[in-house]
């Protein structure tokens, strides 16, 4: 893959999503988030997708689950149950 990033993309993040970034990013050393949002995607690359997983919105793919309030972390109860 060539070093040159010509391409722009803007991802809009919630707090959390953003600080789950920041944290590995912090974890790992690296010099941006750019660098740590990079890093991920080559890592969730090399995961395929479960097959059968049928049409999902965009928001579906979010880091953290989603309830009546907008995103949860991982540590706060599921609001389901």
């Amino acid at each position: 893959m060539s070093d040159i990033r010509g391409e722009r993309l803007q991802v809009m993040l919630s707090p959390e999503e953003l600080t789950a970034i920041d944290d590995f990013r912090f974890k790992h050393r690296m010099p941006t988030r750019a660098a740590a949002v990079r890093e991920l995607l080559k890592l969730g690359l090399t995961v395929l997708a479960p097959a059968g997983r049928g049409r999902m919105k965009s928001s579906n793919y979010g880091v953290f689950s989603r309830g009546p309030d907008g995103h949860l972390s991982e540590s706060d109860p599921d609001p389901a149950t």
